[in-house]
């Protein structure tokens, strides 16, 4: 049976809810964990150095759908929970429109500066070529892309999670399996991996546009709408902190790998993206769980349940928590033989990995407690506190972090340096939680 957003949420039916936005998270980021898996071990590290030393690069224009799709939904479901499902589908229509448009200008000015991109992240010689060569194919499917982030989002919000979560599967196996194809079987290399990212996210951006432009069984449809600036720039505002967390996180990654080129040349851009492919599907669970919740904090604010919106803000906490816990030990458990999948093949860059992902998995029991209190602030409609967070976690502090931890202890300075950002972090989240508490009547 299906799970309303008005419903009292217990344990079960919290996580039969969030669940498919958490698989669905987990299997938009297998797509650049299987290209990475097969481009190094069948094109070699030269060129899976070139695909993570441009990658920030390629998310930095994506968050424009993390932006809309967050903020926007968060504005449609307090609509809905207000009973205004007329104007909830207005708004929803013209925020999909809106991000279309925005993402095939931003796609046309990536695909023109890719080279001067490049160079400004240090890449010269095969992997300047490489680097180009994927982000020229990728930013072919961004406006899909763009379109796949925010309809994450608003299958929650229109009681089809489900739905949502198949339409990730189906794009997740296409590109697993023209990954083996394109470059396993038919040896075509880095164009054959960019190739596979881009029909997946074809996949996953325009097959919701088709659903929802039908009649359906949904709370949510496509149609006719008129710009409203008001509420566009209420949901960019209130989306800033995905902005923020994306676009941060572009900067930051981009210098780890300046700082990693500077202390271990490929090798450490190398070991780097190992870890960020394991870091994007265990962050994958925390920002599943923060996309699949959202909604039902925003419903029950807008619809005054106090009771209810505190039942939900304390079960998160809990299940953060435990989860945080199990992926550190995880991370531990698995590390060599993550290391050896990836890099087996050369044994220095194989100890390099092993080693700075032990250190680096000290976030884990730390980062969900961030990600879920950005996340819980933009579904309260506050976007300058869920900004807030997401500036200084993923900015702020990281780069503070990254330029001065390598001074004190080398490479494992760069390694440590998320963690220490996240607990710094933290402190101001608990603070922000604090304060805010009667405001809201979440605790």
């Amino acid at each position: 049976m299906q799970i309303q957003l008005s419903e009292h949420f217990t344990y079960k039916k919290l996580l039969r809810f969030v669940l498919p936005s958490i698989v669905m998270m987990i299997f938009t980021s297998i797509y650049g964990v299987v290209d990475g898996l097969f481009v190094s071990n069948y094109v070699g590290k030269t060129a899976f150095a070139a695909v993570n030393l441009i990658m920030p690069f390629l998310m930095a224009i994506s968050a424009l759908g993390f932006m809309i799709g967050t903020g926007g939904s968060a504005i449609v479901a307090k609509t809905l929970g207000e009973g205004k499902k007329k104007q909830a589908n207005e708004y929803f229509s013209m925020l999909v429109y809106l991000t279309l448009i925005g993402g095939i200008v931003l796609s046309a000015l990536g695909i023109l500066f890719s080279p001067l991109i490049a160079r400004g992240l240090g890449a010269d010689g095969a992997l300047l070529t490489n680097c180009v060569l994927y982000a020229r194919i990728t930013l072919l499917s961004m406006p899909a892309f763009m379109l796949q982030n925010v309809f994450q989002s608003f299958f929650v919000t229109a009681e089809k999670p489900k739905l949502g979560l198949g339409v990730i599967v189906i794009a997740g196996v296409t590109n697993m399996v023209l990954d083996f194809l394109l470059v396993g079987v038919f040896q075509i290399g880095l164009a054959g991996a960019a190739f596979a990212t881009v029909t997946s996210e074809c996949i996953g951006g325009l097959f919701p546009i088709l659903y929802f432009a039908r009649k359906n069984s949904s709370l949510l449809k496509l149609g006719r709408t008129h710009f409203n600036g008001k509420i566009f720039l209420c949901a960019c505002g209130n989306g800033s902190s995905e902005l923020m967390t994306n676009l941060s996180s572009s900067i930051v990654n981009s210098l780890y790998n300046i700082q990693l080129m500077n202390l271990a040349g490929e090798n450490g851009v190398a070991a780097f993206g190992t870890i960020m492919y394991v870091n994007f599907i265990f962050i994958a669970i925390f920002l599943g769980y923060s996309i699949g919740s959202a909604p039902l904090v925003s419903y029950h604010y807008g619809a005054g349940n106090h009771d209810e919106l505190k039942n939900l803000f304390q079960k998160s906490l809990r299940l953060i928590g435990i989860w945080g816990l199990m992926l550190f030990i995880l991370a531990q458990l698995i590390a060599r033989p993550l290391a050896a999948i990836f890099v087996g093949y050369d044994a220095d860059l194989f100890s390099m990995t092993q080693n700075g992902f032990r250190i680096y998995c000290i976030a884990y029991l730390i980062n969900g407690f961030n990600i879920y209190g950005s996340s819980f602030f933009t579904a309260l409609n506050n976007g300058l506190i869920s900004a807030a967070i997401s500036f200084l976690r993923t900015l702020v502090f990281q780069l503070a972090a990254v330029l001065l931890l390598p001074l004190l202890l080398g490479i494992n300075g760069i390694w440590s340096a998320v963690a220490v950002a996240e607990l710094l972090t933290l402190g101001l989240t608990v603070t922000f939680f604090v304060r805010n508490r009667k405001k809201y009547h979440y605790a």
